[in-house]
C-alpha cells in the first residue's frame, strides 16, 4: 500500500508532469472509483479545468484545479501513468480513469484491486472532505509537535502500532514505516501507548521523522507493484531494517527478526531490541 513517502513521490511526479495542463475529456471505465459527484457530472465538470497544482494531505493527493479540488486516494495499489501523447498511450485492463489533456498528453489512473477513490469537491474545500477532516498533523512539518505527540500518547491505552496506523495522532504512517520507526526507537509494537516513558516517546517522535524523511528522499519503498507517476520504483526497500526481514539478523544485535500479527497486520520486530513491557 502506498504510504506517505510513496504518495509524496507521486505528488512530485504529477507536479512535474501535469501542472499547467488543461483537461480536455475524462473517461471513466470503472464508475465505483468516483465517489462524488455522479460520473456524468464528474466528467463534465473536469472538462476545461486547468491543473494548477498538486498537493498531499496524509496519503491523499489533491489536484488543485481552476474551479475544484480533485481528491485522490490510491488505497492498496492505485497509481498514475503519464503518456506524452495519445499515440504513446497504452491502456490495459487495470486502467479505470483516463484524463485526456488538450495538448494531446494523457494521464491514466490504474488500480489492480480497484480500491482507490476520487472525489471532486468545491475549490479549496478538500480539507472538509470526510477522509481528510479528521487527520492528525503532517510528520514532516512544523505542525508535528513533540510535546503534543507525547501528551496524546499518554492518554491512549491501546497498543502503539494500531494507534500510529489510525492517522489521528500523526498522518502518513502505514504498516512498513510503523514497523521501521518502532524498531529504530526500540519499542515493541504491542506496548500500550500510555506505558511509554517520556524518553521513549521522544525517541519515537524522532524515529518517525527520520524514517519518513529518508524514505521520501529514496522515493519510497517498492513492494509488489508500486511505482511513482514517472513509472519509477522507489529504493527505500534496500534500507528496511525489519519489514519483510523475517529470520534475518537484526542490524543492532543479530537476533533473528520475528513476524507476528498485531491488530490483524503482519508486524516485524526484534525480540531482543524491542522487548515487551506492560
Amino acid at each position: 500500500m502506498p504510504e506517505l513517502p510513496e504518495v509524496e513521490t507521486v505528488r512530485k511526479g504529477l507536479e512535474r508532469l501535469v501542472v499547467g495542463k488543461t483537461i480536455d475529456t475524462v473517461t471513466v471505465l470503472w464508475p465505483r472509483i468516483i465517489e462524488l459527484p455522479e460520473v456524468p457530472l464528474f466528467q463534465a465538470f473536469l472538462s476545461g479545468q486547468e491543473i494548477i497544482g498538486v498537493q498531499r494531505r496524509g496519503k491523499f493527493l489533491i489536484l488543485k484545479l481552476t474551479d475544484f479540488d480533485l481528491v485522490s486516494h490510491l488505497r492498496m495499489e492505485g497509481k498514475y501513468e503519464y503518456f506524452p501523447s495519445a499515440q504513446t498511450a497504452i491502456q490495459d485492463k487495470h486502467t479505470h480513469v483516463i484524463f485526456q489533456m488538450q495538448d494531446g498528453s494523457q494521464l491514466q489512473y490504474r488500480d489492480v484491486r480497484k480500491f482507490g477513490r476520487m472525489a471532486l469537491v468545491p475549490k479549496n474545500q478538500s480539507s472538509e472532505y470526510k477522509g481528510i477532516k479528521q487527520l492528525g498533523p503532517e510528520p514532516l512539518s512544523h505542525d508535528f509537535d513533540k510535546i503534543a505527540f507525547q501528551e496524546a500518547l499518554k492518554k491512549k491505552t491501546m497498543a502503539i502500532k494500531p494507534l500510529l496506523l489510525n492517522q489521528k495522532i500523526v498522518v502518513g504512517l502505514g504498516n512498513i514505516y510503523v514497523d521501521e520507526a518502532l524498531w529504530l526507537a526500540s519499542i515493541h509494537p504491542e506496548r500500550l501507548a500510555s506505558s511509554l516513558t517520556e524518553r521513549e516517546t521522544s525517541l519515537l517522535y524522532e524515529s518517525i521523522i527520520a524514517v519518513l524523511g529518508q524514505a521520501v528522499e529514496a522515493g519510497g519503498t517498492t513492494i509488489r507493484t508500486y511505482a511513482n507517476a514517472l513509472g519509477e520504483a522507489g529504493t527505500f526497500q534496500v534500507s528496511l531494517q525489519v519489514y519483510g526481514q523475517t529470520g534475518q539478523p537484526c542490524a543492532r544485535c543479530q537476533t533473528p527478526i520475528q513476524k507476528i500479527k498485531v491488530a490483524q497486520r503482519g508486524t516485524h520486530f526484534c525480540p531482543t531490541c524491542q522487548k515487551i513491557k506492560r
